[in-house]
């Protein structure tokens, strides 16, 4: 049994939380709205009023927090006051949330300023994942503290570790570049199929087991043909990794043509009022285009 602080009891926070507890981890759960922490109180964590009552005497510190700025907020912010200053010297912190390389680069600096010891582990798979534990974790970071992490993470998913500090959130900008795209690709294929004559439900039938099979097409494809989007991984979320691509590939002088124009898309999407549905909502947008 590990001695966990989960702090952003979200949709993905929620779900991971019950995975840990019935593994039979100690976890100690925060969220800015308590109400959200109270509810995991039923299934066996405990709840604390702040980030740092969080932390205190936590081997392992997870955040599953909305972007960099907050993840920054939450650890470091003395207000709160902020779980970095709870964490003793040789714990670890693994941030599972989507934020800047950068910005995991400079908060296992800060950490290590005081001892502790980071990781950043952001995830693919969305809320069905979190609930299944068959999450894809990317993991930067130091071998050996993400060895130490190992057993945690496999509860939750399947971790894979692919370089230094900062790696893990350019492995997740990649998914996220790879997700984006294929979803308006899945979108355009199957609104183009339909306004030929085609049956829309039978022509992502007929393509899968193919080349064009994938997640996107199973699990997004579906959703558009059901005309289903309601929030699983909501588009505002995805363009808030395509933005977070963009700004790492200009800050590598590195030519994303095809990100840019999707990123493109997913920004008119949200302005027309389809940011707070799922991400396969940028078929409402490639809908709402044609004459």
């Amino acid at each position: 049994m590990t001695q966990i602080c989960l702090l952003g009891c979200g949709l993905m926070g929620t779900p991971m939380s019950k995975r840990l507890l019935a593994a039979g981890h100690d976890l100690t759960v925060w969220n800015r709205s308590p109400s959200k922490a109270q509810a995991l109180a039923t299934c066996g964590a405990r709840v604390a009023a702040t980030p740092a009552e969080a932390a205190q005497g936590a081997e392992i510190v997870i955040t599953m927090l909305d972007n960099g700025e907050v993840v920054r907020d939450v650890l470091f912010n003395v207000a709160w006051p902020g779980a970095a200053g709870a964490m003793p010297p040789g714990s670890l912190l693994v941030d599972m949330s989507s934020i800047l390389p950068e910005q995991a680069q400079a908060h296992a600096q800060q950490l290590a300023a005081q001892g502790v010891q980071a990781l950043d582990a952001p995830v693919s798979g969305g809320t069905v994942g979190a609930e299944a534990g068959t999450l894809a974790i990317m993991v930067g970071g130091d071998v050996a503290d993400f060895e130490r992490a190992a057993h945690v993470l496999r509860v939750l998913g399947r971790p894979v570790h692919v370089g230094p500090a900062g790696s893990g959130q350019l492995a997740k900008l990649a998914n996220q570049m790879i997700v984006g795209i294929t979803i308006g690709a899945v979108a355009e294929a199957l609104l183009m199929a339909q306004r030929g004559g085609a049956d829309m439900a039978k022509v992502r039938e007929a393509l899968r087991g193919g080349f064009a099979e994938s997640r996107v097409m199973e699990v997004h494809g579906q959703r558009m043909v059901d005309s289903d989007f309601a929030k699983r991984g909501s588009l505002a979320i995805q363009l808030k990794d395509l933005h977070n691509a963009m700004h790492t590939a200009q800050g590598l002088g590195f030519d994303a043509p095809i990100t840019q124009h999707l990123t493109n898309l997913f920004t008119d999407a949200a302005n027309h009022g389809f940011a707070d549905l799922d991400q396969s909502a940028l078929f409402k947008e490639l809908l709402r285009r044609q004459p």
